[in-house]
């Protein structure tokens, strides 16, 4: 039984839901913040590995990357490895975009932990902390032990 009724899940995607509503009245989308993330990340990258790690379509991207250089968060350059492919880079607009919806993120968590009390933040923040060290493991090391759990399940089939 799940205990916590899956509202951590809950409350990210409300803090979602908000950040990306906000970030759209900008002008980006969730799915071009995706691919910005992804640039972000993999500054260099060309439009081929973004479809691989995005999992999405290519003429998807190319449109995407095409806005997104429009509106100045991307910028390319010759693939000195391949002539036919060019390297994408985030520029400054791209970094500042990413400070805003983690200063978007931070404000509504600092206003839902308003009515709670310093020692309560404290040990909120503590036993988090916990539980995101404890997922960050798991991740890194490929997810083990949750397949196992989920491989034991009888009768409950991942689709």
């Amino acid at each position: 039984m799940d205990v916590t009724h899956r509202k951590i899940t809950k409350i990210a995607r409300e803090v979602g839901k908000f950040t990306a509503r906000t970030i759209k009245a900008g002008g980006v989308g969730t799915a071009e913040f995706d691919l910005i993330h992804v640039i972000r990340k993999n500054p260099g990258i060309t439009q081929a590995e973004i479809c691989r790690i995005l999992g999405a379509d290519k003429g998807a991207v190319a449109k995407q990357t095409a806005n997104l250089e429009a509106k100045g968060y991307l910028c390319r350059k010759e693939n000195p490895a391949d002539g036919r492919s060019q390297l994408i880079f985030p520029t400054e607009q791209a970094q500042n975009l990413k400070d805003s919806k983690a200063h978007i993120e931070t404000e509504f968590y600092d206003w839902l932990l308003a009515p709670l009390n310093e020692v309560e933040k404290a040990e909120f923040a503590r036993l988090l902390d916990v539980l995101y060290q404890r997922c960050k493991v798991e991740s890194k090391e490929g997810f083990p032990n949750m397949t196992k759990r989920i491989e034991a399940c009888d009768g409950h089939e991942i689709r």
